[in-house]
């Protein structure tokens, strides 16, 4: 139970003064504890970190992954106009996900290689299941394509788009506004004309 109490500390002071900023003192604090007792838990900060990272990916991927188990094959439109939305409710409204999507883009020097493993395994996960999902699509004739990777692909790339709006600007209008471009182009590429 201490342990969730630390990640959770940790938490948010590693999305809000990042890893450096963050101390072990003020998480212990946090949890009233002493410093030296959160290593009976974590090895360290390298491993709270971590640690309080998977979690957040998890987190991330479980959101994802209920998504797209609640979508079928006849409304490619509602439902990937509403992964998007869902990627922007995340950030806006989820901690962890937060510090997940900051930390991705911003890793700490010494634990870039971790991290970066950490974020491929989730974007290969969710590309398999958008690259089936539009296999589905395209077999139910809901959208037109010969091959599922080249829009799920490219509907990635929106994603990443309103993710570095997401991290870099705070700018509602300037994020509606890209999302209604790219996603007006994309919807248009793929559908019955």
């Amino acid at each position: 139970m201490k342990s969730n109490e630390i990640k959770e500390a940790a938490l948010k002071y590693f999305t809000i003064h990042g890893y450096e900023g963050a101390s072990l003192s003020q998480i212990a604090d946090e949890v009233g504890m002493k410093k030296q007792s959160i290593y009976a838990h974590f090895k360290g900060k390298d491993d709270l970190f971590l640690q309080v990272l998977r979690d957040a990916k998890e987190t991330e991927l479980s959101s994802k992954l209920q998504y797209f188990s609640n979508i079928g094959s006849q409304h490619p439109e509602k439902d990937l106009y509403g992964f998007l939305q869902l990627v922007i409710a995340l950030f806006k409204e989820n901690e962890q996900l937060k510090f997940w999507l900051r930390m991705s883009f911003f890793p700490p020097a010494h634990l870039v290689k971790a991290i970066e493993k950490e974020v491929i395994d989730i974007e290969e996960k969710v590309q398999a299941i958008l690259e089936s999902k539009f296999h589905d699509w395209i077999d139910a004739k809901a959208i037109f394509g010969d091959s599922a990777k080249t829009p799920t692909l490219a509907f990635l790339g929106i994603v990443d788009s309103i993710m570095l709006e997401l991290v870099y600007v705070n700018d509602e209008k300037r994020l509606k506004d890209k999302l209604e471009a790219s996603w007006t182009v994309f919807w248009r590429g793929i559908s019955h004309r």
